[in-house]
C-alpha cells in the first residue's frame, strides 16, 4: 500500500492535542512546523490504509474544524525508507485488526465524484466510443471492438452511482444516474439510426456473441464489477480497469442491440438488451456489496443510518432487476 501525507494549519492548542491523539496509533511520522506565534503546520506521514482511521480520530475530536481544512496528498517515495512503527493498543482499547487494506473514503469520493458529472467531455466519448462500437461489430473485427470497451466511460458512473449508495449521498447517486441515462440514450439513439442505415449481419462472430446470453454471463457480470470496485477502493485503477472493462463489454451489447433493432432484428435485438442490462444490474450489484464489504461507510452516525437504508434499497432493487432478467433468461431458453 502507498503512503499518505495529511496536512493541515492549525492553532497552536490544536496542534498539541493533535500529537496526543496520535500517540498510539501506527503512523510513520507526526512532524509539526511552526508557522506564526499562533499557528502550526502539522504534516502526518502515514500507510494509505490508516489515513481513513487517522481522519476519523481527528474529526470525532473536532480538529481543524474553525476555518481550516485537511489535505490529503499522495506520496511517491521517501529517503530514508518509511518504516511503520509496530502497532500500540490506543488508550480507548480500540485495535487496527478490522482496517481494510484500501484508500479512504475522502480519497475515494474524491477520486470518482468527477465520474458523476455529465460533461461536454464525456458525452462525446461516448458518441466516439459508440462510433468504434459499430465499426468493429459491422466488420466483424475484435480489436476494434475491444477499443471501444476500453475507451466507453460508462463505468465510471456505475461505480459512482454504488459509491454514492454506500455513502448515502443522494446528490451523487442522481448526478451518476443522470450521467448514465445520457451515456446510455446517445448511444443508443445513435446505433438505432445506423441500424436503420446500415443493415448488419446478425451471424457474425462479434454479434451473434452479444445475442446469446446465459447464467454464465451473470457470474462474468459480477466478478467483474467487483474488480472494478477493488480497484477503485485500492486505488490502483490504472492497473486493473483495463481487464474490467473488457470483462463487463457494457457499450458493445448497448451497440448491438441498437444495430439489431434499426436492422428489424426484435428477437436478437432482445437478447443483447439483456446482455446489457445483465452486466449493468450485476455491476452495481458487486460493487456495492464490495464496498460494504471493504467497510466503506460515513462517519456520522445520522448519515449511517441514511447509508444502510440506501444501500439496501439499491441491493433490493439490483436483485428484483436480477431475479427478472434470470427469469427471462430461462423463460426464452424454454421457447
Amino acid at each position: 500500500m502507498a503512503l499518505r501525507l495529511i496536512e493541515m494549519i492549525l492553532k497552536n492548542k490544536e496542534s498539541k492535542k493533535v500529537s496526543d491523539l496520535l500517540k498510539d496509533y501506527k503512523i510513520i511520522e507526526n512532524r509539526q512546523i511552526k508557522l506564526t506565534d499562533s499557528e502550526v503546520l502539522v504534516r502526518v506521514l502515514l500507510d494509505a490504509e490508516k489515513s481513513e482511521e487517522v481522519l476519523d480520530i481527528l474529526n470525532k475530536a473536532k480538529i481543524g474544524r474553525e476555518g481550516n481544512r485537511m489535505v490529503i496528498l499522495s506520496v511517491e517515495a521517501t529517503l530514508p525508507r518509511a518504516v511503520t512503527e509496530p502497532t500500540v493498543t490506543p488508550k480507548d482499547g480500540s485495535t487496527d485488526k478490522n482496517v481494510a487494506e484500501r484508500i479512504s473514503r475522502e480519497e475515494l469520493y474524491e477520486s470518482i465524484k468527477n465520474s458523476a458529472r455529465c460533461t461536454k467531455s464525456y458525452m462525446m466519448m461516448v458518441l466516439l466510443s459508440t462510433i468504434v462500437a459499430i465499426v468493429g461489430l459491422y466488420n466483424n473485427s475484435a480489436t476494434i471492438t475491444i477499443g471501444a470497451m476500453l475507451i466507453a466511460p460508462f463505468l465510471g458512473p456505475n461505480i459512482a452511482l454504488a459509491v454514492g449508495a454506500t455513502l448515502g449521498d443522494l446528490s451523487l447517486m442522481w448526478h451518476a444516474l443522470r450521467t448514465g441515462i445520457v451515456g446510455i440514450i446517445i448511444a443508443m439513439l445513435l446505433s438505432i439510426a445506423l441500424g436503420f442505415l446500415v443493415r448488419i449481419d446478425p451471424t457474425l462472430l462479434q454479434v451473434a456473441s452479444r445475442t446469446s446470453v446465459g447464467l454464465g454471463d451473470i457470474v462474468l457480470a459480477l466478478t467483474a464489477g467487483c474488480a472494478g470496485a477493488l480497484a477503485f477502493v485500492a486505488g490502483n485503477i490504472p492497473a486493473t480497469m483495463v481487464g474490467v472493462m473488457v470483462a463487463v463489454a457494457l457499450l458493445p451489447s448497448l451497440v448491438a442491440f441498437g444495430l439489431l433493432l434499426g436492422g428489424g432484428e426484435l428477437v436478437l435485438a432482445m437478447n443483447a438488451l439483456i446482455l446489457f442490462l445483465v452486466n449493468l444490474v450485476c455491476v452495481n450489484l458487486s460493487s456495492i456489496i464490495t464496498f460494504l464489504a471493504q467497510g466503506v461507510h460515513p462517519i456520522k452516525w445520522r448519515e449511517k443510518n441514511l447509508a444502510v437504508k440506501a444501500s439496501y434499497i439499491a441491493i433490493g432493487l439490483c436483485l428484483l432487476f436480477l431475479v427478472g432478467l434470470i427469469g427471462t433468461i430461462i423463460l426464452s431458453k424454454t421457447i
